[in-house]
Formats: C-alpha cells, sequence, structure tokens
C-alpha cells in the first residue's frame, strides 16, 4: 500500500534530505521512525534539498503493509510524530494509488528564498538570510527575467546525471511580507544549486556589481559571469503540486 505524506523540516538541523551513511539527514530521520514500528521500506522526495535547506512543504511517498495500516493512517502519522524530533513533522498522510511517486509524479515545485535588511539573531540566522542593503525595485524588475523556458546549465552545479538543463519557469517574483522580503519561484523542476544560484545572481545585481543585461546574456548562454550561491539557511521549499 502506497503512502503519499507532506512533511516540513528544518534544514539547519541535517545533511540535506537524501540519505547519507553516518550523518544525520532527513530520510536517516524517518527511516528510523519507521523502524520502530517494524516498517521496512524506501522513501522517495519530491525533491531533494541541500544541507541547511528548509521544508514548509515537501512530499515523501512510501509503502506499507495494507492489512496492518490500512484503517491506521491517522495513528501512524500521530506515532511517527511523537518518534521524531522536533525539527521534522509529518503535516498529512494519506492513501495514493501504487503509481504515485513523490517525484516522477509531480508536475510544479515553489520555492521561496527569504531575506531581510535587519540584523538575524542566534534565533532567526539559521531561517532568513541577512542582506546588508536592499534594492526593492531593481529586485522587483530582475527577478521577473527569470519567467520562461531556458538552459539553466550557468545557474547551477554540474550534475553529469542530468541529460536536460532546461526547465520552465512559470513564475517568478520578490516582494515583501512585513519585515521579510521573499524571492519566489515557481517551475516544472529545478536543477541543483539552481535557486540559490539564481538569488546569488540578483542579490549582486542589487548591489550594482552586476547588471540587468548581465542576467539576460547568462539567461541566453552568451556568457557566465556568476555562479555563486547564496547561502542555504534562505531557502524554502514550500509547495509540490501535482496537477
Amino acid at each position: 500500500m502506497k503512502l503519499k505524506a507532506v512533511i516540513s523540516y528544518h534544514g539547519g538541523k541535517f545533511h540535506g534530505s537524501q540519505i547519507q551513511n553516518d550523518k544525520d539527514t532527513v530520510a536517516n530521520a524517518i527511516l528510523k521512525a519507521l523502524e520502530k514500528f517494524n516498517i521496512d521500506t524506501q522513501i522517495d522526495f519530491s525533491g531533494r534539498t541541500d544541507r541547511g535547506v528548509h521544508a514548509t512543504y515537501q512530499v515523501i511517498s512510501f509503502d506499507v503493509e495494507a492489512d496492518i495500516w490500512s484503517h491506521k493512517i491517522d495513528v501512524l502519522r500521530n506515532i511517527l510524530n511523537k518518534a521524531l524530533a522536533k525539527s521534522v513533522y509529518i503535516k498529512s498522510m494519506a492513501i495514493v494509488d501504487d503509481t504515485f511517486h513523490a517525484r516522477y509524479s509531480a508536475k510544479k515545485r515553489v520555492y521561496r528564498y527569504l531575506i531581510t535588511d535587519k540584523q538575524t539573531t542566534p534565533f532567526n540566522d539559521d531561517l532568513i538570510t541577512y542582506v546588508d542593503s536592499i534594492n526593492y525595485e531593481t529586485l522587483k524588475e530582475a527577478t521577473k527575467e527569470f519567467v520562461g523556458t531556458y538552459d539553466f546549465e550557468y545557474f547551477s552545479k554540474l550534475n553529469p546525471q542530468i541529460k536536460s538543463m532546461v526547465r520552465t519557469m512559470y513564475d517568478a517574483r520578490f516582494y515583501k511580507y512585513k519585515d521579510i522580503y521573499v524571492f519566489k519561484f515557481e517551475a516544472n523542476g529545478f536543477l541543483r544549486s539552481q535557486i540559490r544560484v539564481m538569488v546569488g545572481f540578483l542579490l549582486a545585481i542589487s548591489k550594482g556589481k552586476l547588471s540587468l543585461e548581465d542576467l539576460k546574456n547568462q539567461l541566453q548562454k552568451k556568457e557566465q559571469v556568476f555562479n555563486r550561491p547564496a547561502p542555504s539557511n534562505g531557502l524554502y521549499l514550500s509547495k509540490v503540486k501535482y496537477i
């Protein structure tokens, strides 16, 4: 029986989402919790998050024995939440068709990157990125340039396993919410470190180190002028869409 679960986690507590030997990862934490209830399974994630990256809406899928758990989904969710550290939380859990796959069934993913121009404290430093100055109007206009279908090779880390680096960005915007500034990106998929490199590029434009023309040229792969990712602590996987 296949289950789909929506989870959230504090990425600063983990070495990423995927399984790694002898390291604390989100997958390792969930698998250890499942083992406490004699559930031996494999977990599929909607997308990989690196060390320090958070999620308010990550989707996972895994198999359990139907004869034991088919009528105890809420019970399973509750006992797993009690077994998990407070840095991981299962928000919902449901039975899905056996053909469902958290990653391959996903149609769109939404990420948000949070910045602030107010000095961070020990209580929020790992949850938001501090920037000493923010050119709001410049960032608002520049962020829109990412909308469209592009080969994002120049905005990502090299990954030989990826056959195509072409992705379609449906929405890219920059806005303010109270004292927080937010980059929002929605696409059919993202490459490794893509969003952090995009944000790093935009922040360089905000500081006057790069221009809008530099951004357009790199998007068209005419020239790579910047490939330095922004810090991981401001990035959140915030939605996964399946329709």
